[in-house]
């Protein structure tokens, strides 16, 4: 569900984005979804990017799995200890249970607001019941394409709940912020959990 000139750009820019987010501004939200998850879980870090979120994962001791649509992200994943990366697109997903948490951090941000209902329903259907999602989106209205060429579609809040509760999930958490992306834009967030 992303395009050619989205991928491209971070297959340009890997380096970059891995500076950028190195910090793991997310560190509380990773530690209350890890807390949450069983002994050894299975965790998919979706559109994980330079993977240190799959690698701080793994080194909790669960099984992680690293998807991403540019091969210079799944590169840079898969040299880290405990990932396993591959490239593959957001609809390229299980249809049947498969992990205990699905890790989408700013990822599911590229999918047209059109697509997303279908990919947090495919996202359910890959999650052992009872399973977690944490989802990180831009908040705002509509679709475009930033300074870089990458295409965003944003969201409100109640928007993103909705969404959630109509493929079978019930937001437990909820936090906004803003930050500055690798435009250099700074826009609104929200990170969000939910059970499945």
């Amino acid at each position: 569900m992303m395009d050619a000139a989205t991928i491209a750009v971070y297959d340009a820019r890997a380096a970059d984005y891995a500076r950028l987010t190195a910090d793991m501004a997310e560190m509380p939200q990773m530690q209350a979804f890890a807390a949450l998850l069983p002994e050894g879980a299975r965790v998919l870090d979706l559109g994980c990017g330079p993977g240190q979120y799959a690698e701080w994962f793994a080194r909790q001791g669960f099984a992680v799995d690293a998807l991403d649509a540019s091969a210079e992200m799944v590169a840079l994943a898969g040299a880290r200890p405990g990932v396993s990366a591959r490239q593959a697109r957001f609809d390229d997903l299980p249809a049947r249970a498969t992990w205990h948490g699905v890790w989408a951090n700013f990822s599911l941000l590229h999918v047209p607001r059109a697509g997303l209902p279908a990919q947090l329903t495919a996202i359910k259907r890959a999650l052992f019941p009872g399973g977690l999602l944490h989802l990180g989106m831009k908040l705002g209205a509509g679709e475009k394409t930033d300074a870089l060429g990458r295409f965003y579609a944003y969201w409100s809040v109640a928007e993103l709940e909705d969404l959630l509760a109509r493929a079978g999930f019930a937001v437990t958490a909820c936090a906004q912020g803003q930050g500055e992306g690798l435009s250099g834009d700074v826009e609104p967030y929200v990170l969000m959990r939910a059970h499945g």
